[in-house]
């Protein structure tokens, strides 16, 4: 896997792709560069034919229509080299993207814990616009560049004046080396450009996402200047690439200037003592303006070459990126999950230099049984069930599903296999119908509606004005806490998986309708299997076992009557919730009866 992706971040690759397109449209623009020659040519004939009193109107009117056709095929050349050029880089960029967004959903979630949002945006939209300005304008800039100055400089030998062509010769040295030299700092500093666009959005972003908490602590202040900041490094990185681009273009400027005062004096005291005729010392001129597009396009092409490679650069630390999840060689693509689970012996660290988050945890889930999960903030519940999910790979032990290794069940089969209701509750922003149906895409309407009312979320959603086809708004805030934790439990109903992992999905809702929910989940997950995060006792009263952790341990583990009667934490949870549940029944009393 590791080298496909790294085969599909190669940019020759991509060019390879379409060699074709790129030869047609090169070849195009070779035959305008070439065709373009002549018009100074047929430009200078006239010229001198008008001078000498040697052309006759015929011989006018068939140059005339030479420089005419010319034209046209000049045209419709542009027209071709444009399409050809342009529209395969935008397909490339277009492929890119796709690939990288392909290569992106591979990855583990430790990537993107380390990683920045701002910064994976930027991948997306800054980096691979400058790839595809390199693939699209630097290739033109820079074939064009070589192709016409080659051209216009064998024709100015050939047709006008070897000495007087030297004159353009030794500026065009002075390019080169302005090109090498700058065309590295380019690269340099639009590096250290893009990542300052990154910090940027990233900063954007988050500060978008958490407004409601910057508001409710009083802290815009504080964002607008760290925003400030941010943004006025922004400023600095792109005016240093400004500043480079200000002085590479007036050193061109310079260089064409100084070209042309040098020809003119030259070609004009040639011209003067009969070396040159007026009309090819004419056309001399007009291939030196031909001379400068090569001139200021090479200038250009360095620029964008250097920015696509730094863009390119950038991607490729997501292509060479290495799946730390993936499928192994000896998978068995025919299996079909039913729902018994067994740990032994799990331990799990999220870095080698960290401590284990769970140690030696020992767990058999039978095929239809609800397991319930308790424990302290941190004791290692959710990294329990992300095992399970394979989000992360365990250090020690084995996990199986149905007495088979989870190595040996391909990633989509076991995704497939669990449907997870996970503590954040995401939703995406459209609207109710498509969020709930996200899991199973072609559920009917009736199927939507039933997962709702099993939820206990269908008579809200039909109190709304649009009803299912409200939107929710970015990550569902339009709804309240208990209506996303209920619509993403429905979502996970209707998926309808042979195993069910609710992490803490029952917080947000009030004791009568969570009793309405697990009423309804004892009823349609008969023979499947269920595991089950949570802080009340009411929530787990019913399950089959019960599973206390404490600091990754296992520190209690049976049937809600067994840990009773171990007279341990569990039971001391059980005595604290009773007795902060006696007295608010008892302060409800008295402010009603006060």
């Amino acid at each position: 896997m590791g080298n496909q992706s790294k085969k599909k971040g190669s940019l020759f690759s991509y060019i390879w792709k379409y060699k074709f397109q790129y030869i047609i449209g090169l070849l195009t623009l070779f035959l305008v560069d070439y065709i373009g020659l002549f018009i100074p040519q047929y430009t200078g004939e006239i010229t001198d034919g008008l001078t000498s009193h040697t052309l006759n109107s015929s011989g006018i009117a068939s140059l005339v229509w030479k420089i005419i056709l010319c034209g046209i095929f000049i045209t419709v050349g542009r027209f071709l080299w444009r399409y050809f050029l342009f529209g395969t880089a935008r397909k490339i960029e277009c492929e890119l993207r796709n690939d990288m967004f392909a290569k992106m959903e591979t990855l583990s979630q430790r990537y993107f814990n380390n990683n920045k949002t701002g910064d994976l945006m930027t991948y997306f939209t800054n980096d691979l616009e400058a790839v595809r300005n390199a693939l699209g304008s630097s290739v033109l800039s820079c074939f064009d560049s070589i192709v016409m100055t080659v051209l216009v400089l064998y024709k100015m030998m050939t047709y006008v004046s070897f000495k007087l062509t030297l004159t353009v010769i030794i500026p065009m040295g002075l390019i080169a080396v302005f090109g090498y030299y700058f065309g590295e700092e380019f690269e340099r500093r639009f590096l250290k450009k893009q990542q300052s666009f990154a910090n940027l959005s990233d900063h954007v972003q988050e500060s978008i996402s958490g407004e409601r908490v910057i508001k409710a602590f009083v802290q815009e202040e504080k964002q607008l200047k760290e925003f400030e900041k941010i943004n006025e490094n922004n400023r600095q990185a792109n005016l240093h690439v400004v500043k480079l681009m200000a002085t590479f273009g007036p050193s061109l400027d310079f260089v064409v200037g100084f070209t042309y005062v040098v020809t003119i004096i030259y070609g004009g005291y040639l011209c003067m003592i009969g070396n040159i005729t007026l009309g090819r010392f004419v056309a001399f001129n007009s291939y030196i303006g031909s001379l400068i597009w090569p001139m200021l396009a090479f200038g250009d092409s360095i620029t964008s070459i250097s920015q696509g490679i730094a863009g390119m650069r950038r991607l490729h630390q997501v292509f060479d990126e290495k799946a730390e999840i993936f499928d192994q060689e000896n998978v068995d693509k025919s299996i079909v999950l039913q729902g018994k689970i067994s740990l032994k012996n799990v331990d799990f660290a999220y870095s080698e230099s960290l401590p284990n988050v769970l140690s030696d945890i020992s767990v058999n889930i039978e095929q239809g049984e609800t397991l319930a999960i308790l424990g302290r903030t941190g004791s290692g519940k959710t990294t329990f069930v992300n095992l399970l999910c394979r989000v992360y790979d365990i250090t020690s032990g084995s996990i199986e599903f149905d007495d088979i290794d989870i190595k040996r069940i391909p990633l989509h089969i076991l995704h497939e296999s669990i449907a997870y209701v996970p503590q954040d509750n995401f939703l995406f922003s459209d609207t109710l119908a498509k969020n709930i149906a996200f899991g199973k895409q072609d559920a009917t309407m009736n199927e939507i509606i039933e997962a709702c009312e099993n939820a206990c979320v269908h008579d809200n959603i039909i109190d709304f004005p649009e009803q299912y086809e409200t939107m929710v708004g970015e990550r569902g805030v339009t709804l309240s806490g208990g209506q996303k934790q209920r619509s993403s439990i429905a979502r996970a109903l209707l998926k309808d998986s042979p195993i069910l992992i609710l992490d803490d999905s029952l917080s947000a809702v009030d004791t009568d309708t969570e009793e309405k929910i697990l009423t309804n989940l004892k009823q349609i997950r008969q023979g499947k299997t269920t595991i089950m995060i949570a802080h009340r006792i009411s929530t787990v009263q019913n399950t089959d076992h019960i599973l206390i952790l404490d600091e990754g341990k296992i520190i209690e583990y049976g049937t809600y009557e067994e840990l009773i009667k171990l007279e341990g934490v569990f039971k001391t949870m059980v005595e604290k919730q009773q007795l902060e549940k006696q007295l608010q029944e008892a302060s409800l009393e008295v402010e009603y009866n006060g």
